[in-house]
């Protein structure tokens, strides 16, 4: 550890400095009352432009994507780079989706996606699955932000050799992070953002000019990479995509496109924007964070050109990829560099991890404390139900980490995405037309789970020998197909998924089963800041007020 000390002290000293900014978080852009879940849950709705920038990019952009994606890139080639293609198309393809979203949601005071299936369809049942769904998602999620820390953490050598000594920093953390998201809501990752995307941004920078003028240039980084893959014993992909895994490539990269504005947490940063016209330009903007991530993936094939040898992992004989960016860090970079590239790791899972908290607290307290526990809850109650659960799902991220191996918290969030992405019909299409029949989209939601968790209990995983639930390509030789081909679960389970709700619809029509009343009106879709008609409860009374 003693060799680490400047980038320990480093990295200690920003890691504090932020989380005092979390606990001042409370006092910027205060409202009159923080016990509202608009306030402690939204932030007001009142963020413009930047800081939904931040917000936002800080939410989908985070710590684990900092050090995942280029350990893949490191160990398996082109393959790793699915994920710039997903977060290129992500913005398009939700560009009028989301606009709507936040137009209804202002107008009725919805907080969550499962607020909108209630009254869009009238199926409390439906927005329960909708919400355990999101919960569920969300919580492997944010473990992997521990997973971040860790490789952080274990490079700087402030590892022991038990389990609460190798755990105890990763404890303190998420205990800081829990105190001030407690205290300040939302607020807290919109200001910490700032400081997170600014340290990432000025590190990557420095590390695409610096490294390859360390490593002899591109083109060598690129050989280098070229010839660790072609010398592999196992094939795969290289630098180049291996044919055999376009299939699995594109779904994959489809699929994760249309799960990742399902998450919940990722909703919360767009419902907290001030109006729609910064939601057009954020969509609009936020490509750069995926020029970003391009140059971050291809960290994974400078530490191929630079040597870098992964630390050992949890299990004996096993490696911990996650480790390859900060060791590249700590080789190439002075120690007072090294610091502030590994704070900005560590900072960059404060922001999601606490987005994700609150995004869970908020399904939890409005689709299931308030729906089936308490109807009359005030909103004050709902505050503090929210606070309160956002501890607990902290917890139960920390425990993800203590008591499981790493790796199947992966394999966990994999599963994650195939699970979100079942919502689509009842959010995505529910936004636009409401002829999907309640309890056909409940009926497609049991059969997409079903035959995901069919698919996912098929995958072995050879580096960790599971037999199951071993990640989410699945081989098309079980459709009796292709069998050098795979495909992700998720694209085929949505499929099905829709399928059945639009058989079960027509059906329901036939059998002329009441579909419930919409809620919600046609117009409700393009309400803007400023709107007369936008409700907002206080004192569980219902005012007719500007958006904030």
């Amino acid at each position: 550890m003693s060799e680490h000390l400047t980038e320990i002290i480093i990295f200690t000293t920003l890691f504090l400095l932020v989380s005092g900014m979390g606990f001042v978080a409370a006092r910027w852009r205060a409202p009159q009352d923080m016990a509202h879940l608009d306030e402690w849950g939204l932030g007001g709705r009142s963020f413009g432009g930047w800081i939904t920038w931040f917000l936002v990019g800080g939410d989908l952009y985070t710590a684990y994507t900092f050090v995942a994606v280029p350990a893949l890139m490191f160990g398996a080639g082109a393959a790793g780079f699915f994920a710039v293609p997903y977060t290129v198309v992500i913005y398009p393809l939700f560009f009028l989706v989301l606009i709507r979203l936040w137009s209804v949601s202002h107008r009725h005071g919805f907080v969550t996606p499962a607020d909108f299936v209630r009254t869009r369809y009238d199926s409390p049942t439906l927005a329960l699955l909708i919400a355990v769904t999101g919960i569920v998602a969300t919580m492997p999620y944010i473990a992997l932000q521990l997973v971040g820390i860790e490789a952080v953490l274990k490079t700087m050598g402030v590892t022991g050799d038990s389990p609460l000594a190798r755990h105890a920093p990763i404890i303190i953390a998420f205990a800081i992070l829990a105190a001030y998201t407690y205290q300040s809501g939302l607020r807290a990752p919109a200001l910490i953002a700032f400081v997170k995307d600014t340290l990432i941004y000025v590190v990557i920078a420095v590390a695409v000019i610096y490294l390859p003028y360390k490593l002899g240039g591109w083109g060598a980084i690129f050989d280098a990479a070229d010839a660790k893959f072609t010398a592999s014993p196992a094939p795969g992909d290289g630098i180049i995509l291996n044919a055999n895994n376009q299939v699995q490539y594109f779904t994959l990269a489809l699929g994760s496109a249309l799960a990742l504005f399902l998450y919940p947490h990722s909703i919360t940063g767009v419902l907290a924007s001030r109006n729609r016209d910064v939601i057009k330009r954020n969509m609009s903007a936020l490509p750069a964070y995926s020029f970003l991530l391009g140059l971050i993936a291809l960290l994974g094939f400078m530490a191929i050109a630079a040597g870098v040898k992964p630390l050992p992992g949890a299990k004996p004989g096993s490696v911990d990829s996650n480790t390859v960016v900060p060791l590249l860090f700590d080789m190439k970079f002075p120690a007072w560099f090294a610091g502030i590239a590994f704070a900005a790791i560590g900072i960059g899972a404060l922001v999601p991890a606490a987005i994700m908290s609150i995004a869970a607290a908020n399904l939890f307290t409005r689709n299931i404390y308030k729906e089936y526990l308490k109807r009359d809850a005030t909103p004050a109650q709902e505050a503090s139900v929210a606070k309160v659960t956002s501890l607990v799902v902290k917890i139960g991220a920390v425990a993800f980490i203590v008591f499981l191996d790493p790796q199947f918290s992966i394999d966990l969030q994999l599963i994650g995405g195939v699970i979100i992405l079942q919502t689509a019909p009842s959010v995505i299409l529910g936004l636009y037309k409401r002829w999907l029949h309640r309890g056909a989209l409940i009926a497609g939601w049991a059969a997409g789970m079903v035959l995901a968790f069919w698919m996912l209990w098929q995958i072995p995983n050879a580096a960790t020998k599971r037999a199951h639930f071993g990640g989410s390509a699945f081989p098309l030789s079980e459709f009796g197909l292709d069998s050098s081909k795979t495909i992700y679960v998720g694209f085929v389970a949505v499929l099905a998924n829709l399928a059945v709700a639009v058989l079960v619809t027509w059906w329901l029509r036939v059998m002329k089963v009441a579909p419930g009343v919409d809620g919600t009106s046609p117009d409700d879709y393009f309400a803007d800041e400023g709107d007369p008609r936008i409700e907002k409860e206080r004192a569980g009374t219902v005012d007719t007020v500007s958006s904030t």
